[in-house]
């Protein structure tokens, strides 16, 4: 599978599935320093939310790396997971111990699970794919729809203004050949959907989810990746605290590959 045969695809549940044997989710959050950025980022914001006994849905799990930390520090996690080589790579990392219950299923239709079931909502992989404004919203409303009225959302997205600087790494001639729009600088969204820090504002808005954080989650770190990888530990482990103590000023936000927002219903 190569990106023109994957353009191909017309329909749009296979072409996600699809992308993954593109892209190697099981490796994509721990396969350096630099992108287990992301991850510690995301888990601390999350943490901040969690009470003893609570019960998590993660939406679009991937390969398991959220499902599987929160289970294994004491939480009742279930997982719903759309493409097969990602629920392939999740089945093989679970051990009998592991309190995940795990489903093949679409972020758009969650009607396997009850209304107000769960504490804390994780939507993270499905709207990297939803290019309708409809079903972005059908996504949000039933992420809300099994979260309890008190319990807390979190959304991530790809954001689109940095992504230029990362393929610009990869390609030189990215600026004058790149696959965007070269009049309105807008990205083709292929193979994921990009969104501005303001798009994604309006989309969960009016999803009717009041914001709480907003945060740029891995930050520069896929840019700084050599330099990051190469810090020791007690270097790295600064190089985290100064993140952290970044990744939520307004005018970060644009720069990083992923933003998490953290949300109530209204």
């Amino acid at each position: 599978m190569d990106f023109a045969e994957l353009a191909r695809i017309e329909d749009e549940l296979e072409q996600i599935a699809k992308t993954y044997e593109i892209f190697n989710e099981n490796i994509r959050l721990n396969r350096s320093k630099a992108a287990r950025v992301e991850f510690l980022t995301t888990v601390h914001f999350i943490e901040q939310y969690l009470k003893t006994g609570d019960r998590i849905l993660d939406i679009g799990a991937g390969a398991g790396e959220y499902s599987l930390y929160f289970a294994r520090n004491g939480y009742s996690v279930s997982a719903v997971e759309l493409a097969e080589r990602n629920i392939e790579a999740f089945r093989k990392k679970l051990t009998a111990e592991d309190r995940v219950e795990l489903r093949q299923g679409n972020a758009v239709d969650l009607s396997c699970y009850q209304d107000a079931s769960f504490d804390i909502v994780l939507l993270f992989g499905p709207l990297y794919h939803l290019h309708s404004e409809e079903d972005c919203q059908k996504c949000i409303a039933e992420a809300k729809r099994v979260c309890k009225p008190d319990g807390t959302l979190f959304f991530a997205f790809i954001s689109h203004d940095m992504v230029f600087f990362t393929e610009l790494q990869n390609n030189p001639n990215y600026f004058r050949t790149g696959d965007y729009n070269h009049a309105t600088l807008r990205l083709h969204d292929f193979p994921f959907v990009f969104h501005t820090v303001d798009e994604c504002r309006h989309i969960l808005k009016d999803g009717g989810i009041r914001i709480l954080r907003e945060i740029a989650s891995d930050g520069l770190s896929e840019l700084m990746e050599d330099r990051i990888n190469s810090l020791d530990a007690e270097n790295y482990a600064q190089y985290l605290r100064y993140h952290l103590h970044t990744c939520e000023k307004p005018e970060m936000l644009g720069h990083s590959n992923h933003l998490l927002f953290v949300g109530k219903q209204l």
